[in-house]
């Protein structure tokens, strides 16, 4: 089955790319909202499952053993943008817990906004790994490590307590298997799993309502929710979109982006999870595939439709700043 067109890229009045993919709905007991392609195909949802993978840190106790603040809560579960803020909250993070960035094993990246890194590289500095997308997750892995009484060296690895947490939780949340036949590296190095769609928006369904949910899950997710509609700059940055939608409708949404054009999120009020890939790893496609679904299901009064109306299309400009075309949802 060939997957429905989900964005497309125009130039001019012409359409000139096509992204296709496949999404789909479900509320927390399963049903099904909305459906579109092959949602059972299984994928990679790398760096959209954070939220689910947080979920140890809170339920172990460590989060509150290291007292950690709201913002810090927020970068646990973010694919941020490197930003000074970011760096220097990953590093508080781990110094609550007595470690340091020698500790983190997600690698040196520069920062993914252009701004910070200009700023950096301007000022004669080099990144480190607490500039990483991912070193706020994996200052939460050093807690949950620590908080276990485990040595966090080999944290990343899948035989390591902290990946075993994870890969627990992420098999009760979804209710899907996480095999080893189907695990991946991520760029961060922990191990990704690869499973269908409609596990994933049973997930986040679950994940925005703690329907199924013991109580200390229950709790831990909705404070991780707490926390990132509180902090929404935290979870990813400057002019990114989980951040402006989140702004935008706080506590109403949860957005998680993924590597390689995947989408997750929750629309808690209406205990529904969304869960999309775009076959051919396009971010700006998921984004613009995310924000139709977004619109299509969240009742928004005639000020947030107008706000969150910028997120709906991605106007492309040329050099010399002229519009030259846009990215904008198909008829899906």
């Amino acid at each position: 089955m060939e997957n429905p067109v989900l964005a497309e890229v125009t130039r001019g009045n012409t359409v000139e790319s096509r992204h296709r993919g496949a999404a789909i709905v479900l509320d927390a007991d399963g049903g099904v909202v909305f459906s579109v392609g092959d949602v059972e195909r299984p994928v990679f949802p790398r760096s959209a499952v954070k939220a689910i993978q947080g979920l140890p840190l809170f339920e172990s106790g460590a989060a509150d053993r290291y007292g950690l603040s709201e913002p810090e809560i927020a970068l646990a579960v973010s694919s941020h943008s490197g930003e000074p803020e970011h760096a220097e909250t990953s590093l508080a993070m781990l110094r609550k817990a007595g470690r340091d960035a020698g500790c983190l094993e997600c690698g040196t990246q520069w920062p993914m906004g252009e701004a910070a890194a200009r700023a950096m590289a301007k000022a004669g500095q080099e990144p480190s790994a607490l500039n990483n997308n991912c070193s706020g997750k994996h200052a939460g892995f050093v807690c949950l490590a620590c908080g276990l009484d485990e040595d966090p060296a080999g944290y990343v690895k899948a035989g390591h307590a902290v990946q075993q947490a994870v890969r627990g939780a992420l098999e009760e949340v979804t209710g899907a298997a996480h095999s080893s036949e189907r695990m991946g590296i991520d760029g961060c190095s922990i191990p990704s799993y690869a499973v269908p769609l409609s596990a994933l928006a049973l997930g986040f369904a679950r994940f925005g309502t703690g329907h199924g949910f013991g109580p200390e899950r229950a709790k831990a997710a909705a404070r991780i929710r707490k926390a990132v509609a509180a902090h929404p700059f935290m979870v990813a940055g400057t002019g990114r979109f989980d951040t402006r939608a989140m702004e935008q409708l706080g506590a109403r949404l949860f957005t998680k982006t993924g590597a390689e054009g995947v989408y997750c999120g929750a629309l808690p009020e209406l205990g529904y999870g969304i869960a999309l890939k775009c076959d051919d790893g396009a971010g700006r496609a998921a984004e613009i595939a995310m924000a139709a679904l977004i619109a299509r299901f969240l009742p928004m009064s005639e000020a947030e439709a107008q706000a969150f109306a910028p997120l709906r299309e991605n106007i492309l400009k040329n050099w010399n700043g002229v519009e030259v075309g846009r990215v904008r949802a198909a008829a899906f």
